[in-house]
């Protein structure tokens, strides 16, 4: 009985999100606006906030994946009143800005993620990462095609990435129908001391940290 307590008291594990990343039924037009009606049939994707030590506004991301013979396309809508963009060039720090991160591993069985992360002005901090001992930073990804939009209420970001760069370690591309592949997508908002991170899959981690490739959220393309 008093083993049976104890396992009541621990708290639940999350369970590892999915959601599947629908073909696009047509090329996405790369404006920072997620405005075309092709983004509509991609499943919707909202960011939580798992570490209550943070302060500050919880502001809302929603995160959009398709696909097609050429790109990955991901688009984050994020709610904003506070926007602050420092970094201006290539591989800047980006995830002390306002920010939002792509991680993303096509071959699931190995701790090895490439990572893309964006800020509002879309400036693009690149680089693949060998969890957890090294992160390679002169890795560069080409041909990306990255824009964002900012209004009154917030902003949003459009990016897509051809499927060349992900063939080191995923193998021929682009993926079949059916393959699944781990990701963990990301926002940093807000300023110290109510700087805030908000994460698709928790990465159980105790202080706000997006990087756990074990506990990436699952991505299968249709």
């Amino acid at each position: 009985m008093y083993l049976l307590a104890l396992l009541l008291l621990q708290p639940a594990v999350p369970p590892i999100p999915q959601t599947h990343v629908q073909r696009a039924t047509k090329p996405v037009v790369i404006d920072g606006k997620i405005d075309e009606a092709v983004w509509q049939t991609a499943e919707p994707v909202t960011l939580q906030f798992p570490w209550t030590q943070q302060t500050g506004a919880k502001q809302k991301t929603v995160v959009r994946l398709l696909w097609d013979g050429d790109y990955l396309y991901v688009a984050y809508q994020c709610d904003d009143t506070d926007i602050t963009v420092q970094f201006h060039n290539h591989d800047d720090p980006t995830y002390r800005d306002d920010a939002v991160e792509l991680f993303v591993n096509p071959k699931p069985a190995q701790n090895f993620y490439y990572g893309l992360e964006m800020n509002a002005h879309a400036v693009l901090y690149d680089y693949a990462f060998i969890w957890p001992h090294m992160l390679l930073q002169r890795y560069d990804f080409t041909g990306v095609k990255l824009a964002t939009s900012v209004t009154p209420k917030g902003w949003s970001l459009e990016v897509a990435i051809p499927w060349h760069n992900f063939e080191e370690i995923g193998g021929k591309m682009p993926p079949k129908p059916g393959d699944t592949w781990t990701a963990n997508l990301n926002r940093w908002d807000g300023t110290e001391p109510n700087r805030r991170l908000s994460v698709w899959s928790d990465t159980l981690q105790a202080e706000p940290n997006p990087h756990n490739p074990a506990r990436f959220g699952r991505l299968t393309f249709r």
